[in-house]
């Protein structure tokens, strides 16, 4: 039996603006969604690859609420 313990990726249900994926990344990486959001705009201000990163990531991680069906 292998009680491996290891974290996965999900848009957060709780903790979410649009689609809740800085949300789940803040809960995934234990910081501030915060930080998470203000890193995404400079992304977007400084070359535009915050807004698709964020799309990719809004079509690839799961929604949060899947978890609980695992």
């Amino acid at each position: 039996m292998n009680n491996t313990n290891y974290k996965k990726l999900y848009r957060s249900i709780n903790d979410r603006k649009i689609a809740g994926v800085c949300g789940g990344l803040g809960e995934y990486f234990t910081i501030d969604p915060t930080i998470v959001r203000v890193l995404f705009v400079a992304l977007l201000v400084l070359g535009g690859s915050g807004l698709l990163l964020y799309l990719l990531l809004w079509l690839i991680v799961p929604d949060g609420s899947q978890k609980f069906y695992q």
